[in-house]
């Protein structure tokens, strides 16, 4: 059997008359920036995620930036970060012009560890920006308390996380803002790059409208010096129809993603966590193993496809040579490097498939 570890065509297929449909009467409509398309949207999934406004913006990056951007971050200012988390997150800080301070995480749910963010916020200090790692929500409950005591805003990254909850709520209300991608391959992926931000700030939202529009509410008059970043309408319209089938798609992750933990639990491999009152969206399904390149071999083996999210720790990278830091400075986020191994996870998976995944892991 032959187990890919995404398969972004198989989405496409079980929504293809829907999603057809949507495209066509873009194409039909004349109008390809912005416009009615991109407004239903942004209300659709604003509602969704239980927020006032929803803006529309290029990319995932994009979303982190500009919202960085409109919350005033700049040069000589400093950002709390993940330090196990895609190299994207702390991006948008140096796009600001800013620093990125980096926080360990919780070993057990790779997520930022709440307890270490206070001693990390200096005078400098502007904003928070915790992850969603692999869809599993943050501890919000014991975030928010700390930014509030300091008097810092909060951007929660929820690039992996589309329809996660944390105490039965989605987690789109939360903090200042909340950030996410589109990215083909995300729980709610477009057809290309694309990306949101969801608010309850009035005020955030439309500096956010105006710098993506090259600082413009009104055209031909700039007050800002803004971006190109706009939601494109036919990414828009088959966002509209995924959205609908959101629910359904992340119920199916977590069923298989119960199958994946009853399945692995006597192999001796590290199961991601699920505290109580988080339900996760299992963007990714990801163990840890102390021999993990014998287990990618033996599932390459057994012809199954695995990832690993992430293997050099943003710290590490070449890009932020620049902030000093050198081998065993974040232990915890090094460690997780050398351990992490996602394993196929998307809605179309078969019981048969993943019942082979397990297979494939006991064996190795």
């Amino acid at each position: 059997m032959k187990v890919r570890f995404l398969d972004l065509a198989a989405g496409y297929q079980e929504l293809r008359t829907e999603i057809d449909a949507a495209v066509s009467r873009v194409l039909q409509s004349g109008w390809y920036v912005l416009g009615e398309e991109v407004a239903a949207f942004e209300d659709e999934y604003a509602h969704y995620c239980e927020a006032r406004h929803c803006v529309g913006v290029a990319n995932g990056l994009d979303a982190l930036t500009l919202t960085l951007k409109a919350m005033g971050v700049g040069p000589g200012d400093e950002v709390i970060v993940p330090s196990n988390t895609y190299i994207a997150t702390w991006l948008a800080v140096s796009h600001c012009g800013a620093t990125p301070v980096p926080v360990e995480p919780d070993i057990h749910t790779h997520n930022i560890d709440p307890t270490l963010i206070e001693a990390a916020i200096t005078p400098r200090t502007r904003v928070i920006l915790p992850v969603h790692l692999y869809g599993l929500p943050v501890d919000i409950d014991r975030i928010e308390p700390v930014a509030r005591r300091h008097d810092l805003r909060i951007l929660y990254d929820g690039a992996q996380a589309h329809g996660a909850a944390c105490r039965g709520r989605n987690i789109g209300p939360y903090g200042d803002a909340v950030a996410w991608s589109f990215y083909p391959g995300k729980n709610l992926g477009a057809f290309g790059d694309a990306g949101a931000v969801t608010t309850n700030d009035t005020e955030l939202a439309e500096r956010l409208c105006v710098l993506r529009n090259y600082g413009s509410a009104e055209k031909h008059v700039n007050t800002v010096k803004g971006f190109n970043s706009r939601l494109d309408p036919i990414q828009a319209a088959a966002l509209r129809v995924k959205l609908r089938y959101l629910d359904d798609w992340t119920d199916r992750r977590r069923a298989h993603a119960e199958r994946y933990r009853k399945g692995l639990a006597d192999t001796g491999l590290i199961l991601p966590a699920s505290p109580e009152g988080m339900n996760p969206a299992w963007h990714l399904f990801v163990v840890r193993s102390g021999n993990r390149e014998k287990l990618i071999s033996a599932l390459r083996e057994r012809g199954v496809d695995s990832l690993i999210h992430y293997p050099i720790p943003p710290h590490r990278q070449a890009a932020y040579a620049d902030l000093g830091y050198g081998r065993g400075d974040l232990p915890r986020a090094e460690q997780l490097a050398t351990e992490v191994l996602s394993l196929p996870m998307y809605p179309q998976l078969e019981d048969a498939q993943i019942d082979y995944v397990i297979g494939a892991c006991a064996g190795a």
